[in-house]
C-alpha cells in the first residue's frame, strides 16, 4: 500500500471524480484510475462505484476511507516533525533547472526554504530540460526541474504549469491585437522567428505543437538560435523576429513594456514542468526536505495557476 494510492482514493471521493482528482494532484485520469486499481486488488475489494455520473463509495470504501484519512494525516504529522528540525540543518543543496523553472520559479522556492532552513546554501546551474535530466541521472545533482520527461529511472513530480504563447514587438505592426488576445497562426505563419536551442523544453513542445492535427512550427522561417529566454525576448523587443515561448517568461504587460504576448487559436500547448529525482537512491535529508517543500508549495498554489489558464 502506497501513499500515491491513498492520496488518488481519498481525492477521488473528495472530488467525486476521477477527472476532478487528477486535476487536483497534478496527475491524469488513467493514473488515478490505476493507483486506485492497485489499491483495491491488494485489499482484494472494490472499494468505490465507478457506474453513475459521480463516484461513491462502496460499502468497504466506506469502512476503509476514515483510515486512509488517518494515514495520511499522520503522514503530514510526522513530515511537519522532520521539517522542524530544518533550522538545524546545514550544507549545500545541489539544484539543476531548465531555463523556465529556474528563472521564474525556482528563486521562491529557494526564498521559501532559507526561511525555513537559513543554514543551507545553494547550488543552481541552470541549462536545457536534457541536460537537467543528464545531471540527475548522473548523480552530479539529487534534484531538478525541467520541462519534459525522459528515462524511467527517475521520479517526475508535476510542479506547476504554464502555456505557450506568441511573442510580438509591442509596434505599430501588431497594434491591432491587444496582449493575451488570441489570433489566427496564418497572420503569423511567414515572419522570421528567434527559437530556442536544442534540447530546451520549449523547443521540444513546439515541435509537438499542432492545429486540427497539422504541426504548425514545423517550416516556420527560423533567423536566430538562442539559449536565453531574456536574450530572446530582448531580441524581439529590437525586431530581429517573433517567438513561441511559456507565457510565464512573457510576463504581465507591466512587466514586459516593449513586447506582448497572443495566443493562438487552435493551439492547446499547456506544458508541465516537473521536479525529478532518483527512483533508485534515496535522497539526502537536505533534498528530502526540499523536495517536500516544493511538493506543499504546489498543492499551496495550483488552483491560482490552473486559474491562469481559464
Amino acid at each position: 500500500m502506497e501513499f500515491r494510492q491513498l492520496e488518488a482514493f481519498v481525492n477521488a471521493v473528495k472530488y467525486k471524480s476521477f477527472s476532478k482528482a487528477a486535476d487536483a494532484t497534478f496527475l491524469t485520469q488513467p493514473t488515478i484510475s490505476a493507483h486506485i486499481n492497485n489499491l483495491e486488488n491488494e485489499m482484494g475489494t472494490t472499494l468505490v462505484n465507478r457506474t453513475g455520473r459521480e463516484i461513491t463509495l462502496t460499502k468497504q470504501g466506506e469502512l476503509f476511507y476514515p483510515y486512509a484519512i488517518d494515514m495520511l494525516h499522520t503522514r503530514s504529522q510526522a513530515l511537519a516533525t522532520v521539517q522542524a528540525q530544518c533550522e538545524t540543518m546545514d550544507g549545500v543543496l545541489d539544484l539543476y533547472a531548465s531555463s523556465i523553472p529556474g528563472q521564474y520559479y525556482l528563486p521562491r522556492l529557494i526564498g521559501e526554504f532559507h526561511a525555513k532552513c537559513p543554514k543551507i546554501r545553494f547550488y543552481v546551474d541552470q541549462s536545457d530540460s536534457k541536460t537537467v535530466i543528464e545531471n540527475v541521472m548522473s548523480q552530479k545533482g539529487e534534484i531538478g526541474l525541467t520541462g519534459y520527461k525522459m528515462h524511467n529511472s527517475l521520479v517526475y513530480e508535476p510542479v506547476f504549469m504554464d502555456e505557450l504563447v506568441l511573442i510580438v514587438p509591442d509596434t505599430e505592426r501588431y497594434a491591432r491585437w491587444k496582449m493575451g488576445s488570441t489570433v489566427s497562426f496564418r497572420d503569423f505563419e511567414h515572419e522570421t522567428f528567434i527559437l530556442r536551442e536544442e534540447g530546451s523544453g520549449t523547443k521540444q513542445e513546439m515541435e509537438k505543437a499542432e492545429i486540427h492535427g497539422v504541426p504548425v512550427f514545423k517550416n516556420v522561417d527560423v533567423i536566430a538560435r538562442m539559449n536565453s529566454t531574456e536574450t530572446i525576448k530582448q531580441a524581439v523587443a529590437g525586431g530581429l523576429g517573433i517567438s513561441i515561448l511559456s507565457r510565464m517568461a512573457a510576463g504581465e504587460k507591466e512587466e514586459t513594456h516593449r513586447i506582448k504576448y497572443l495566443k493562438i487559436d487552435g493551439l492547446d500547448k499547456k506544458r508541465t514542468f516537473y521536479m525529478v529525482y532518483s527512483k533508485n537512491i534515496r535522497l539526502s535529508p537536505i533534498a528530502e526536505a526540499f523536495r517536500d517543500l516544493v511538493i506543499d508549495y504546489r498543492d499551496r498554489n495550483w488552483q491560482q495557476d490552473i486559474g491562469r489558464f481559464m
